[in-house]
């Protein structure tokens, strides 16, 4: 999915980068953060001037890059300055060794005096040998970060620098990205709120190597679920398309046919509405509180009507299908209208696409009171070619109003959804 060149901007990027040899990786994670539109500096402590040269940063950022060599305090170059300048700290890679430090709160760099005079959140993306991570001072420390506002972004299993295959890589800088987005992004409304999501066109199955499906790409189901993962949401994602491009984090479910998409909404609806609970509070007698924001449902999947009435195993062969082939079809369950003691304290949003430019927003404004939902997204295509595409225009409908949000980014798209979706669950 391409990454808005606005999505970060106005957002202050503190890199801080270590001693690894996953140093190089942190050139493609500033790119990113200048391509989404954010200012970013960095600061090197003196081993990771050994694996990558500040003039690299300093290109691709156009800011100087901070190091124990030329600290200035006639300016604002220096610790305390910029650990005020900056929205958030990502240290990316953070090795071993400055794992331990920032858990004792030792300052003998300055990375590491940056972290401890910054207040806020700061991500650390470690990257190590498999037995220097797992090991017991280096995990205690890590567990004892948490207090200092640290959130530690996961490492990966791969083949290591020291040729060992195993637990400490880096995570991918998209990866780190992402998570840095949804710190900087997050909205009180959206975070922690249960989300579920369908996408992509169901796969009717004919035999095991032939479907029946629909021309459906997902890519407006995906950027919904991005934008609700950056604005903190409780996501879960159940498509025909995988996640390709959204965050590793986000809670997907792969599904094929129909069948499987209403199963599995109706289950992950059932969770969604049991709510969570808060720690204890500490201002009233109560030891525990229910805490329960009102789901959401969004109908993006593009849903088969019919599905082969005796799906075959195997393959079948050409030979003795013969020159005509008549597959007998059956109409498939309604996942809106089956949903409908599920959807109950839920707010549905349902997506409807047509071609019929004379009577497709009348088939879409009819399904307001014919499937009990709160709103629909309609979208008139002009033929097959329609789909796929990274543009879409989309008119918002409700009971009340009908909003014409334009043509636009699918993401975009996806932010002012999100934008009247909120308002007509108020």
């Amino acid at each position: 999915m391409n990454i808005p060149s606005n999505l970060l901007e106005g957002k202050k990027i503190l890199l801080g980068v270590t001693g690894s040899i996953a140093a190089y990786k942190s050139l493609e994670l500033l790119r990113l953060y200048i391509k989404a539109g954010a200012e970013v500096r960095v600061v090197m402590t003196p081993s990771a001037k050994k694996f990558v040269a500040p003039l690299s940063f300093e290109a691709l950022s156009r800011n100087r890059v901070l190091d124990d060599t030329n600290e200035s305090w006639a300016d604002d170059f220096n610790h305390i300055k910029i650990a005020g300048w900056a929205d958030i700290l990502v240290i990316a890679p953070v090795t071993a060794n400055t794992i331990a430090k920032l858990a004792n709160g030792i300052a003998d760099t300055i990375l590491t005096q940056c972290a401890l005079a910054y207040p806020g959140i700061k991500l650390i993306a470690p990257s190590a040998n498999t037995n220097m991570i797992q090991n017991p001072m280096i995990q205690a420390s890590q567990k004892m970060l948490a207090i200092a506002n640290y959130e530690i972004i996961e490492t990966q299993t791969k083949e290591l620098a020291c040729q060992v295959v195993g637990d400490g890589a880096m995570a991918e800088p998209i990866d780190i990205f992402f998570e840095t987005a949804k710190v900087l992004l997050k909205e009180t409304y959206w975070e922690d709120r249960r989300v579920v999501i369908t996408g992509g066109g169901t796969r009717e199955k004919i035999d095991e190597v032939r479907y029946i499906s629909n021309f459906s790409s997902g890519k407006m189901a995906k950027a919904i679920a991005l934008s609700l993962y950056l604005k903190g949401a409780d996501v879960c994602y159940i498509t025909t398309k995988g996640n390709e491009g959204l965050p590793k984090s986000i809670y997907t479910i792969d599904v094929d046919d129909a069948k499987e998409m209403l199963e599995y909404t109706q289950d992950a609806l059932r969770i969604a509405k049991k709510g969570k609970m808060s720690k204890p509070s500490l201002n009233t007698a109560e030891s525990i509180k229910l805490i329960q924001k009102r789901p959401f449902l969004f109908m993006v999947g593009a849903v088969a009507d019919f599905t082969p009435k005796f799906p075959q195993q195997g393959k079948l062969k050409k030979s003795m299908l013969g020159e005509n082939w008549e597959i007998e079809l059956t109409q498939t369950s309604d996942i809106l209208s089956t949903l409908a003691k599920d959807r109950d304290g839920v707010t549905t949003i349902a997506f409807k696409a047509e071609m019929d430019s004379e009577e497709g927003l009348n088939n879409a404004k009819s399904l307001l009171v014919a499937k009990e939902i709160d709103a629909v997204c309609y979208n008139l295509l002009e033929d097959a070619k329609s789909f796929g595409g990274e543009q879409n225009s989309i008119t918002f409908i409700t009971k009340e109003n009908q909003i014409d949000l334009g043509r636009h980014s699918k993401f975009e798209l996806a932010e002012k959804i999100l934008h009247y979706a909120q308002a007509c669950s108020a």
